[in-house]
């Protein structure tokens, strides 16, 4: 029955390879069948999971965005219906994998899969980049990998910072094993080239931020020491396009005047025309009406939000924005649970949940200058892995009791059984304490 499981996790982030809505059918059919016909998830198990609140909350705003769209322009129901319907379908795969009845072993081997599933798309995406000019940077040559055209680079890019701390983590494990060490190392290095070759900026930020993090939670003195030994590294090793791509974000003039280049003023002016959108509509435009209305407060129609929690807020209004945050806000006390019950694991088991940790905080940031949250693409894995962790914590929390066994009842003394008997006869119980002392 675990591959029922398993074979989603692989077909997802490739769908875009098989054959039209078969990865997702198939997926959502074996899902639905493990579902019904899989092993009955043990009792301490069955009781509600750590992110369905927020995510009730969540559905409820967009179903809210949803009748606010319809009440802006209901030319296109069927069009709004189905952003809908993939807003909230994404997320319920972590329901899917929180209750997956699978042992821990089994969901540490599925776990282990995510990210090897990542770094081979990984992988696809660096031998899409062997193949472009590394001598100067062209916008039609980025790397994607298996997520389509090339207008997905800064979400492909996104995706593998994404589990990138999850292969750095087991990478710096002191006392893991030296032969899943070395792969994660391997993997960690496939992930980074794959970023590169996203050209995406954004992903380069949040992929060093991840690694950054991880570095000084080994300590600062090692931190600092292998933050100067990368940036060494990456000065020598980094293709002139890449560092053609990075001066980008800042252009100096004839005149020696300094500027933001086309792509980064565009969102400080989309964002000024979010807030007059949000000032215009207090509750929200509507879910998937955003690039329909920013024409209308800002120089740049049709454009993206380019940053999540803006276009939250200005389609869902302040209650979406607030089902988002508590949402993320209970990712990362999520995270803070693993780490607590992960000491009773494998050294893995650590490292798992410290990159999870990270993960959660490149997720946050990857939608600070981007908006790839409801990308189904990109943040199915995603909301697979936090089902996984979610039930691999419980998992080790319950194990480590079952080693400990249930707390030893202390023997109760005659004089606190029988009170009226040492009442009565105080001489033979001060002989029996004598004799239990002795």
């Amino acid at each position: 029955m675990h591959w029922f499981y398993a074979l989603p996790i692989v077909m997802l982030p490739n769908a875009l390879h098989l054959p039209a809505d078969m990865g997702v059918g198939l997926s959502l059919v074996l899902l639905a069948g493990a579902g019904i016909f899989g092993p009955r998830e043990p009792r301490p198990l069955q009781g509600g999971s750590w992110l369905l609140p927020p995510l009730t909350g969540l559905f409820l705003a967009l179903m809210v965005g949803y009748v606010l769209a319809l009440r802006h322009d209901a030319s296109d129901p069927g069009g709004d219906l189905v952003r809908a319907k993939y807003a909230v379908i994404y997320p319920l795969l972590y329901l899917a994998y929180r209750h997956c009845g699978m042992d821990l072993a089994t969901t540490r081997r599925l776990i282990m899969l995510v990210v090897v599933v990542a770094v081979l798309a990984g992988l696809e995406a660096v031998i899409q980049g062997l193949q472009f000019d590394l001598g100067e940077f062209a916008g039609d040559q980025r790397a994607t990998g298996p997520f389509g055209e090339i207008t997905a680079a800064n979400r492909a890019g996104v995706f593998f910072a994404m589990f990138l701390p999850l292969a750095v983590a087991l990478a710096l494990r002191r006392d893991g094993r030296s032969s899943v060490r070395l792969i994660a190392l391997a993997g960690s290095v496939v992930l980074v080239a794959a970023i590169l070759f996203t050209f995406s900026r954004q992903s380069y930020v949040i992929a060093a931020f991840g690694i950054l993090l991880l570095l000084f939670h080994r300590g600062v003195p090692a931190a600092l020491l292998a933050c100067l030994l990368f940036a060494g590294a990456g000065a020598a090793l980094m293709p002139e396009s890449a560092v053609q791509r990075i001066e980008e974000t800042r252009q100096v003039g004839a005149g020696g005047t300094a500027s933001m280049d086309d792509s980064t003023a565009s969102r400080l002016d989309i964002w000024k025309g979010a807030a007059a959108m949000l000032a215009a509509n207090p509750l929200g435009v509507g879910l998937g009406q955003f690039d329909d209305h920013i024409g209308e407060y800002s120089n740049f129609p049709g454009m993206d939000a380019h940053n999540g929690f803006v276009l939250m807020l200005a389609e869902c209004g302040p209650f979406g924005l607030a089902m988002m945050l508590w949402l993320f806000w209970r990712l990362l006390v999520l995270a803070s649970r693993l780490r607590r019950v992960a000491h009773a694991g494998l050294p893995e088991d650590r490292a798992l949940a410290l990159g999870m940790t990270v993960a959660v905080l490149c997720v946050a940031a990857s939608n600070l200058y981007g908006s790839p949250f409801f990308a189904a693409l990109v943040m199915n894995s995603f909301w697979i892995l936090c089902g996984l962790m979610e039930r691999h914590g419980l998992l080790l929390a319950q194990a480590a009791t079952s080693r400990l066994g249930p707390a030893a009842k202390p023997v109760a003394s005659p004089a606190a059984r029988f009170p009226l008997a040492a009442r009565a006869m105080p001489g033979l119980v001060a002989r029996q304490r004598q004799r239990a002392g002795g």
